[in-house]
């Protein structure tokens, strides 16, 4: 009788090696390979026969064309992420750090949806009935239309979700802490968070519910278990926050249906989370105007305009190699801008510790935030405050040369609704009619920018000196 061969999956990739080492060659991690058999494990055997398929009937691709039926949350921010509701017969992955307010957000969404008439399973595979229903209580979430269970065995919550007429919404807390009997291996594994998610997806495919399941993240920020399973689901979102912040950001990474650079903005509260309408005047609400080294930067999250401060400190180093701190922006963008500072402006930061921050937490991901960035870090290093109604958005070639972004007039648009006056900005491209609430000081090269603020005249003499 032949031997059982036997794999060794790695538990944070989903790689197989066929002997034990310490370290992953896939992901380079030490210690996480773990002994599964090939017959249930990723890349298992199919077996020695296959049955016969049947063949489907094949439909042409120039059909009718309906769109996808969605079930609106009710919480604005949380349909704008989604793009629209959510889908019937789709699946979610959301993630975020441990207390971020993934099971706050999703128990708020429950009840509401519930309260629309629609039913909703809930299942907690971290906490008991009654610790669920306390959270509920001090959320105002408590709702007869809201079915509870704790319950870790996925053929368990299939035959509970199958005694009935199936929900609208099935909310899986979390899917790390799934079984299968389809697979020996512990909860948590590659092998049961991919079978576990595989599971739930093809309910929501056959019944038209849709399920969310909730992802633990880890310390890379990446959701804990195989990427496959990013890939199985419809929709990938992330709850991002900072622990010190009370805001948080709903992110859509991944979304068969709908726009992926949405985000939703909500903030923490003792009674759960709270829609935030206007997200500038949050990131703007304890700016100091006269502080040098601070600079509004107008940016654009999908179709939303948001108006955040970005703030540079720049001293004297003490080191042999001084310091690059950043917080809230591409670390390798900054090191390109003050190359582009230093090649064509003269500006000599080789000495110098620098410092940069998204003020409130907040990440961009925009290269428009470029021209903002310089202006800040000369404000700093000259000692010298920005004129506090001015806004700063462009792109900065390695040439010196400021490039023109996508969107000025939603830009100008929001900046004009928060009371600034002036914008230093690329040469606008478009039509102006929308842009006659501010002074826009449009600059080509980057050196005309930087001369004004150096010479402490603000950036109202941008246009002539560019």
């Amino acid at each position: 009788m032949a031997k059982s061969k036997i794999q060794f999956i790695c538990q944070n990739c989903g790689s197989a090696f066929p002997r034990w080492s310490g370290k992953c060659d896939g992901c380079g991690d030490w210690n996480t390979l773990s002994e599964e058999s090939p017959d249930t494990g990723i890349g298992a055997n199919p077996g020695k026969t296959l049955s016969k398929g049947s063949p489907v009937k094949l439909v042409s691709l120039a059909g009718n064309v309906e769109e996808a039926p969605r079930i609106a949350s009710g919480i604005k921010e949380l349909d704008r992420a989604t793009g629209g509701g959510f889908v019937q017969g789709s699946a979610l992955l959301v993630g975020g750090d441990p207390g971020i307010g993934k099971s706050t957000l999703l128990m708020q969404a429950s009840a509401t949806i519930a309260r629309q008439g629609h039913s909703v399973v809930y299942v907690s595979g971290e906490e008991a009935v009654a610790q669920v229903r306390l959270r509920a209580k001090r959320l105002g979430a408590i709702e007869a239309n809201v079915g509870l269970a704790a319950e870790t065995s996925v053929e368990n919550i299939i035959a509970t979700l199958e005694t009935g007429p199936p929900p609208a919404l099935v909310i899986i807390d979390s899917i790390q802490t799934l079984w299968t009997n389809q697979a020996p291996s512990a909860p948590g594994t590659v092998t049961q968070v991919r079978n576990s998610a595989q599971a739930m997806i093809a309910y929501a495919k056959k019944t038209g519910a849709c399920v969310v399941l909730v992802g633990h993240v880890t310390k890379e920020g990446q959701i804990a278990g195989p990427r496959v399973v990013e890939h199985m689901v419809d929709a990938v979102m992330y709850f991002e926050g900072e622990s010190g912040h009370h805001y948080r950001i709903l992110r859509t990474v991944k979304n068969r249906y709908g726009p992926t650079d949405e985000i939703g903005i909500f903030e923490m509260s003792d009674k759960g989370l709270r829609e935030v309408s206007n997200p500038s005047e949050l990131f703007l609400g304890e700016r100091n105007a006269s502080a040098p080294g601070a600079a509004v930067f107008a940016g654009i999250e999908g179709t939303r305009p948001v108006l955040v401060e970005i703030q540079a400190l720049v001293v004297q180093s003490t080191l042999g190699t001084p310091r690059r701190a950043v917080v809230g922006w591409d670390n390798s963008r900054l090191s390109m801008v003050l190359a582009v500072l230093e090649a064509h402006c003269g500006i000599r930061l080789g000495d110098h510790d620098v410092y940069l921050n998204v003020a409130g937490g907040y990440r961009i991901v925009e290269p428009a935030a470029d021209l903002a960035v310089a202006a800040a870090l000369v404000s700093s290093l000259c000692n010298a405050a920005l004129p506090s109604d001015a806004v700063y958005f462009g792109e900065v070639s390695l040439s010196g040369a400021v490039r023109p972004v996508s969107q000025f007039a939603q830009r100008i648009k929001e900046a004009g609704k928060l009371g600034f006056t002036r914008a230093t900005t690329p040469k606008p491209t478009g039509s102006k009619e929308n842009t006659a609430s501010i002074d826009l000081h449009p600059v080509t090269e980057l050196t005309g920018l930087v001369a004004q603020i150096a010479a402490g005249k603000g950036a109202a003499g941008v246009a002539k000196a560019g």
